[in-house]
């Protein structure tokens, strides 16, 4: 069995990292290099970084971040934000990132998914996606529609349905993030991390609502996720990596402890 990996994720704009409470209110929480490489000597499996105005603000990707984290950091971390062709992803991977993570620019031109595989391989090509829940309907029969520009707009499109497309297309992860959880430390959405699960063969990283080491147990094992995203636990310093890993082991859960 793989271990079980615990992902920090790390939200920056305007070159501070941020956190906010379903997409709204963010205050800032640090510098994202100097945080990247705390959380990398604490233990992180992966670090990710998204630039949460960059497709709203149609600009660029934080280059100059990438660049100084790969300089201070030796664990995956991917990018996403802003990232809108191959030659963007080219620019990020170049930079020192070992994945690109593409969301609205997935949506709103999915062949970027198969370019970018087909490119780099489907091991760096990781699709971000926004849901919310909604009422279940023909077009939306999982009850979660995909939201695009950092849950501004929806898009009428299935979660899970975008999720097998996203596969066929050549994405090699998901990082499935709840609008409805983000931020709250209340739990992640388990519904939809099982259906996500059960519906593709590719990792999928839960993502939005962890607040305590059970949330984790719990995604990590009832809903089936591959990993969970942390942000706000340590961010606000509720816990640290290492005593959130220590809880998972000693609950019968496969994770990389180095200490």
């Amino acid at each position: 069995m793989l271990s079980k990996r615990i992902v920090v994720c790390l939200d920056v704009r305007d070159g501070k990292t941020t956190k906010g409470v379903k997409f709204k209110d963010n205050i800032e929480v640090g510098d994202p290099v100097e945080m990247a490489e705390k959380y990398y000597h604490e233990g992180a499996d992966e670090i990710v970084f998204y630039d949460i105005t960059a497709s709203a603000e149609h600009r660029s990707i934080m280059i100059d971040v990438v660049r100084r984290t790969a300089e201070r950091i030796f664990i995956p971390f991917s990018v996403g934000g802003g990232i809108r062709n191959v030659e963007d992803m080219r620019e990020v991977l170049l930079a020192g990132a070992e994945k690109v993570s593409v969301n609205t620019a997935a949506v709103l031109n999915p062949k970027i998914i198969y370019d970018g595989a087909k490119a780099f391989g489907s091991q760096c090509i990781v699709l971000g996606m926004d849901v919310k829940r909604v009422e279940r309907s023909s077009k939306i029969p999982s009850g979660y529609e995909v939201w695009i520009k950092g849950g501004r707009e929806p898009m009428g499109i299935d979660a899970v349905a975008w999720a097998k497309e996203a596969e066929n297309l050549g994405a090699g992860e998901i990082v499935l993030n709840s609008i409805d959880a983000d931020g709250t430390k209340e739990g992640y959405e388990l519904t939809i991390t099982q259906m996500m699960a059960e519906a593709v063969k590719i990792p999928v990283v839960a993502s939005g609502g962890g607040g305590h080491p059970e949330h984790l147990y719990d995604v990590l094992t009832k809903a089936k996720a591959d990993a969970a995203l942390i942000a706000s636990m340590v961010h606000f310093g509720m816990y640290t990596i290492k005593e959130i890993k220590e809880y998972l082991a000693k609950r019968g859960v496969k994770v990389r402890l180095k200490w």
